[in-house]
């Protein structure tokens, strides 16, 4: 079991993306998981990414706030609690148009270069 407390998450820049700071909560370290890693990020109002897709699915988890997600044209505004999965090279815009801080919870998969 590797526990890993909040103040040693450690902050992570994402290229194309705005109005965020992000924190890794797990992944990446010795005793850590094995397939994926767990991220946090903070969206200011008006913070955002996109748009842009990645070669492995994502899962993002709504803890505070809300987001703008559009994948394909369609739009939809995820909330607290909600989740969704994007798709290895589906391409997303997720937008916080709201006055309000969106707190995302990022499950990904290691590239396959840090699997090797």
């Amino acid at each position: 079991m590797l526990v890993k407390r909040f103040e040693e998450a450690t902050p992570y820049e994402v290229p194309n993306h705005w109005g965020v700071a992000s924190l890794r909560l797990q992944g990446f370290e010795e005793g850590g998981p094995a397939n994926q890693w767990v991220g946090m990020s903070q969206f200011l109002p008006g913070g955002g990414a996109g748009p842009d897709a990645t070669p492995f699915e994502k899962v993002y988890v709504i803890l505070e706030g809300e987001m703008t997600l559009t994948c394909a044209g369609e739009e939809t505004v995820l909330r607290k609690y909600d989740s969704c999965t994007i798709a290895p090279d589906e391409e997303r815009v997720i937008e916080n148009r709201s006055n309000h801080v969106c707190t995302m919870l990022v499950v990904i998969p290691y590239p396959p270069e840090a699997l090797s």
